[in-house]
């Protein structure tokens, strides 16, 4: 029979308020409160409390203080992932981002859910979907990722979205709920944006 851990990860339900679960997870609060408290020039050291706080995290990644994560530990960042101010991983199960991914302020990437009744609620019930970023992904200021999401390499999800379900490559999707807007396409080379085109030699 399967524990609160092992549910976590297996889209079971189980209860948060199991004792072992809150004793772990205060380990990852304590190393977050060390992070958002650098100061703006320690960017070194900021890097030093990633590396033990995500399970893994590539080369050459940023994220701007502060930062929020339930786990931290289930979070997996690949090479040059930049993180706008106020991040928040609701990662009690993992989350997959990939290369070259840019994350504006104020986003949430959420694998946990709760039931709907509110009797199971109310006994601390929940669940846990992963979600996964492709490479070089922009997701903007505002926008909310959902449990079980993925989103194709190259998208981009614009500022204010609260995406529900998957987002294929290579498109522009934005709104609540997240819709495809269009595919990304030879204009995108020559505009930057609306009206506005590159003036690259």
């Amino acid at each position: 029979m399967m524990g609160a851990k092992d549910k976590m990860h297996h889209q079971k339900v189980y209860f948060c308020d199991d004792k072992t679960l809150v004793s772990e997870q205060m380990q990852c609060l304590e190393i977050l409160y060390d992070f958002n408290l650098t100061r703006p020039a320690e960017v070194k050291k900021r890097e030093i409390i990633l590396s033990k706080l995500f399970a893994e995290i590539g080369d050459n990644c940023y994220i701007e203080p502060p930062l929020h994560a339930n786990w931290g530990k289930h979070t997996h960042l690949g090479d040059n992932v930049y993180a706008n101010f106020n991040l928040t991983l609701v990662d009690d199960t993992h989350i997959y981002i990939g290369n070259y991914v840019m994350i504006g302020p104020n986003v949430t990437i959420a694998t946990a859910g709760h039931p709907i009744t509110p009797e199971r609620r109310k006994k601390a019930a929940q669940f846990n979907i992963p979600v996964y970023i492709g490479n070089n992904v922009w997701i903007g200021a505002n926008s909310a990722i959902l449990p079980g999401v993925t989103i194709g390499e190259n998208s981009v999800i614009g500022a204010g979205s609260i995406v529900t379900k998957n987002v294929p490559a290579n498109v522009i999707a934005v709104g609540n709920p997240c819709r495809i807007l269009r595919e990304i396409n030879d204009r995108d080379k020559e505009y930057y944006y609306k009206n506005l085109r590159f003036d690259d030699e």
